[in-house]
């Protein structure tokens, strides 16, 4: 019953931005940590970023900070990554997940996410 739908995924020119959405729905998003991974062809899923439950805390991997932001909106039980410098080396399917919130949460680790979603495809052309 639990759904995560990403949207706003594309096609865009190195440089470019893209702001991609993923609104969940079946859990109590709030008390969720929320998670963005990636992966590419021939690659494994990376971490990309997290946001607490509260939105009180984010957390981006080395290669995407200062140029990625994530952001929720608990009333809207959505979590956003606004993707900006766009390189082409950024390519991949892009996921969002939802961790339950707890005394200790490992957020890089793909595993410690309950809930995933289906993707959505970002191409970055050079």
């Amino acid at each position: 019953q639990v759904q995560l739908v990403e949207s706003g995924g594309g096609l865009v020119q190195a440089g470019g931005s893209l702001r991609l959405s993923c609104t969940a729905s079946g859990l109590p998003f709030s008390t969720y940590n929320m998670g963005w991974f990636r992966q590419a062809p021939g690659k494994e899923r990376e971490f990309v970023g997290a946001i607490t439950w509260s939105g009180g805390s984010t957390y981006y991997a080395d290669s995407v900070k200062g140029r990625f932001t994530i952001s929720r909106d608990n009333a809207k039980n959505t979590v956003y990554l606004q993707m900006n410098s766009l390189k082409p080396e950024d390519t991949a399917e892009y996921y969002c997940a939802a961790m339950r919130s707890g005394r200790a949460s490992y957020y890089t680790v793909a595993g410690f996410y309950n809930y995933w979603g289906q993707g959505t495809q970002v191409t970055v052309s050079s």
